[in-house]
């Protein structure tokens, strides 16, 4: 069949398109932002089109010629309005699969409670909502309703690790008692393929859900025994309520705040299988539904291996700048504040920018690790992002991945990265690194330029005086990351993650300090303001 995955950019959407892909089908995906999809192992096995699916006329040209249309949406947002504009693209995409004749829509809701919709959570209760309008839209459609996914880089896996790994002993909400059914991910994925297969007169939701049922504290504990943790003792307080566990959360775990609301507000509820239909119309997985301890086994081995597929770190961050750098002519009439450096080193371009491309995460940002730490505390404190969210791959980058606070926004592989800043500033930010051949050209002896450029666009007169305050420290940090980058290249090894970021700073001795001190004899770069 000729399918159309929405939401390919997602945790469940880009583990789904290349299985669809693998399974036979033509597969075609629709992005805001295709490049985000063109790196990606599997993207010459899909066709891509970009389009919003607020856009009527995008979303009735990606669904013409269509069997299955997946609507794996979803806005993590804070924004007041998300409910209303969640509702206003799933009537969109509705009316575009009805009028081009679409046989069938595959939706994945939340498992929730029965009763009025003002007692659920905003995000539960826009899952219903846009389950209902696709229900109602004239295409057959089968809407999948699960709670709490189990697999790596899921964000509810990332909480319950991160929670359990952090602390022995466990001050929480009541919620923790509340009933959940976790499911794997990869049983999620075999009823979402097998979905697309049902006869035309189905047309219903259906709860599907692991195994296992247990208290939300014994999912925590359950990860504890699989980890090699003592199991955690659990003591429910009646203070915490949703919003200060969420703040809670944001400190202990690198999930932000903007994500851990809607996650924590969705636990007020059991979140439990209610009926078991499914199995009338699809058979449960070769070998079983996977138990929940497998389940976490299978995601922490994932994880060990770097094979993590997708992430919840890929997800966009509410309320982080979105707007890609203008071009420099751009910058015309406008405040922007620079600060660009430049060194040159023995190592071959190659080299330098193995280097480049790794950091980050564990590799750490070769500059002051307690000033970097800091400020990710700083940002985390404010409900950003902090420096906890790491990278996927210790040393390979694409764009749209997380680094850290940062987004890649560009990247020419061997050649030049940029980074965007999701920190919470008061204006928009940028880091640029790059490197290019010495004058002897890319031959061993020729060396290489590397070339590094922070970019800072102001918001008023807090973002003036926000790039002042942090002024001197920039002198330090950007010299120091320049001068360590272009030193780990000429060291000649490969970048591959370290225990902890400290390492990148530690004091230079040997061989590799008399590489050092080479390159602090050359020229340091320098920082200019332009406005």
């Amino acid at each position: 069949m000729r399918m159309l995955v929405t939401g390919a950019t997602g945790y469940l959407g880009g583990r789904l398109a290349p299985r669809l892909a693998d399974a036979g089908h033509d597969v075609r995906v629709i992005a805001r932002d295709a490049e985000r999809l063109r790196h990606l192992p599997w993207s010459d096995r899909v066709e891509i089109v970009e389009g919003d699916l607020s856009d009527a006329d995008a979303v009735g040209a990606a669904v013409q010629g269509v069997d299955v249309v997946y609507y794996l949406v979803h806005s993590l947002s804070a924004d007041a309005r998300f409910e209303q504009q969640e509702s206003a693209m799933a009537r969109t995409v509705a009316a575009a699969a009805r009028d081009a004749g679409v046989q069938r829509i595959v939706y994945l809701g939340g498992l929730h409670p029965d009763g009025p919709a003002e007692e659920l959570s905003p995000h539960l209760r826009s899952r219903a909502a846009v389950g209902d309008i696709l229900l109602a839209s004239g295409v057959p459609t089968a809407a999948l309703q699960a709670g709490v996914v189990i697999g790596s880089g899921s964000a509810s896996f990332e909480m319950i690790r991160h929670l359990t790994d952090v602390l022995p002993y466990m001050p929480a909400p009541r919620w923790v008692r509340n009933r959940v059914q976790p499911i794997a991910v990869r049983d999620v994925l075999y009823y979402l393929i097998a979905a697309a297969g049902l006869p035309p007169e189905v047309n219903r939701t259906f709860d599907i859900g692991g195994p296992d049922a247990f208290r939300y504290g014994q999912l925590m504990n359950g990860y504890a025994l699989e980890a090699g943790l003592r199991q955690r003792p659990i003591a429910t307080l009646p203070v915490l309520t949703p919003w200060l566990a969420s703040q809670w959360v944001n400190l202990v775990t690198p999930i932000p705040r903007s994500l851990a609301v809607p996650i924590i507000s969705s636990l007020q509820h059991d979140a439990v299988v209610r009926e078991h239909d499914i199995r009338d119309w699809i058979p449960d997985p070769p070998g079983g539904l996977t138990g929940y301890r497998k389940a976490v086994r299978l995601a922490l081995k994932r994880v060990r291996d770097g094979q993590v597929e997708t992430s919840w770190q890929d997800s966009p961050v509410s309320g982080a700048p979105s707007d890609p750098l203008p071009s420099d002519p751009d910058w015309a009439g406008n405040t922007v504040f620079l600060d660009e450096r430049e060194r040159p080193s023995s190592a071959p371009p190659e080299r330098v920018w193995r280097v480049i491309e790794a950091v980050g995460g564990d590799n750490g940002w070769y500059s002051l690790p307690f000033a970097w730490t800091l400020r990710g505390w700083m940002d985390k404190v404010v409900g950003g992002v902090g420096l906890r969210r790491g990278r996927r791959d210790p040393n390979r980058l694409a764009p749209g991945d997380a680094l850290d606070w940062w987004r890649v926004e560009k990247l020419e592989r061997g050649r030049f990265l940029r980074l965007r800043a999701e920190m919470r500033v008061p204006g928009r930010a940028w880091l640029e690194l790059s490197v290019e051949p010495g004058e002897g050209g890319g031959a061993e002896g020729g060396g290489s330029v590397y070339r590094q450029r922070a970019v800072f666009f102001p918001k008023g007169l807090a973002g003036r005086a926000y790039w002042l305050a942090i002024l001197p420290f920039h002198g330090v940090i950007f010299a120091s990351m320049a001068q360590r980058i272009t030193a780990e290249a000429e060291q000649d090894r490969p970048a591959a993650p370290r225990p902890d970021a400290v390492r990148a700073t530690e004091p230079a001795s040997g061989a590799h300090g008399a590489g050092q001190r080479a390159a602090r004899a050359r020229a340091a770069g320098g920082v200019r303001v332009r406005r």
